[in-house]
């Protein structure tokens, strides 16, 4: 029996189960709390532009709640496995079972297994509502709540790297061959030590030889100060006009592959993806995080409810869960600014208290 994960079907279901009710209970109290008090943040705003009433508070609520959900879905799968475990401690149910020979293991695998559930769950809810969600939120409130203007295809302030040097176009119109570009500045390098810089009102590209038309141009001499005309002249043979049109890529509104493509077409356009790459893996380990919920809050489950200790226990259960959340965003924002490669950003809390939680239950239980 100790080999077996399940030795009996109707205990797993019972557990399974009351870990289910516990979590998404604790999860729709949670998410109609928050969800009220942003909204009565937000609903000021919301109802200050002309046009705006009930219809548009709704709205906000549909698009808002998602991205609440997703957050608080880990959270709420730690405070059903506190209460679950605690409940069952206090009753003497664990103490019955590990009388009839199971495990720590075995007790906390009917968790695990819904666990899992839950992680497909929430990774399958976050591609598919919360990136459309989260997109089309932050384009209405980028305009106020008011009405959302068509996009124009005008893009800002856009890099590309050519080889050693960098191209800066200050706007960017247009698509496909009929790109057009407008102050622009190219920064010519030699061994990372900036030699000149050219620079142009405007320029677009020339299909026929693969490089691009700088009007009006003059360079400036970085040595000298000099600064000479150079009139109409060709330059970025190779670049494609698709790496200037690349828009900003905001994690949060991409799926997986929508993501990953996206941070393909930048690397090719020689941007810099770690922060797009770590979000990327992170979109596979937030939702695994709540595998290690009944891991973290299992030290709530052992030891007697009568020696007063179990308080002091689910106290410890939530501080491992809390103190994982706080370690991932931290990993992850490490991650955004280049200090953490992607993978180690994403996986390393996941990976550290995950040995962790299994030292401390075979420490106190195995």
């Amino acid at each position: 029996m100790q080999l077996q994960f399940f030795p009996s079907r109707r205990l797993a279901i019972y557990m399974a189960r009351a870990f289910l009710v516990r979590s998404f209970a604790v999860l729709a109290m949670l998410a109609l709390v928050l969800m009220t008090l942003d909204l009565l943040g937000e609903s000021g705003d919301i109802l200050a532009v002309p046009g705006n009433g009930e219809a548009e508070l709704w709205h906000y609520v549909g698009l808002r709640l998602p991205q609440i959900i997703a957050t608080f879905l880990p959270f709420s799968v730690l405070l059903g496995t506190l209460i679950t475990l605690a409940t069952m401690n206090q009753h003497s149910e664990i103490v019955m079972m590990k009388a009839a020979g199971l495990s720590a293991h075995q007790i906390l695998a009917p968790l695990i297994a819904a666990a899992a559930a839950i992680a497909v769950l929430s990774f399958t809810f976050n591609e598919r509502i919360v990136t459309r969600a989260s997109a089309a939120f932050d384009a209405w409130k980028a305009v106020g709540y008011g009405e959302i203007p068509k996009d124009t295809g005008l893009k800002t302030n856009i890099w590309v790297r050519e080889g050693n040097n960098l191209i800066t176009a200050g706007t960017v119109s247009g698509r496909g061959s009929a790109v057009k570009l407008s102050q622009i500045e190219i920064f010519h390098r030699v061994d990372n030590h900036l030699v000149d810089i050219v620079r142009a009102p405007r320029g677009y590209y020339d299909p026929a030889r693969q490089d691009w038309v700088l009007e009006d141009a003059r360079r400036f001499d970085v040595t000298s100060g000099a600064s000479t005309r150079l009139g109409t002249i060709r330059n970025g043979k190779g670049i494609r006009p698709d790496q200037f049109t690349l828009a900003k890529v905001d994690a949060d509104a991409l799926g997986f592959m929508a993501l990953r493509q996206a941070i393909a077409d930048l690397r090719d356009a020689g941007r810099p993806t770690g922060s797009l790459e770590a979000s990327l893996w992170h979109k596979i380990a937030r939702p695994l995080s709540s595998l290690l919920m009944p891991l973290l809050g299992s030290v709530a489950a052992f030891g007697l409810a009568r020696s007063g200790h179990l308080f002091i226990r689910a106290v410890i259960g939530m501080s491992l869960g809390f103190a994982y959340f706080v370690a991932d965003n931290f990993a992850l924002a490490m991650g955004n600014i280049g200090a953490y490669p992607p993978l180690l950003a994403a996986w390393a809390p996941f990976l550290l208290f995950l040995m962790l939680g299994e030292a401390v239950l075979i420490r106190t239980e195995e």
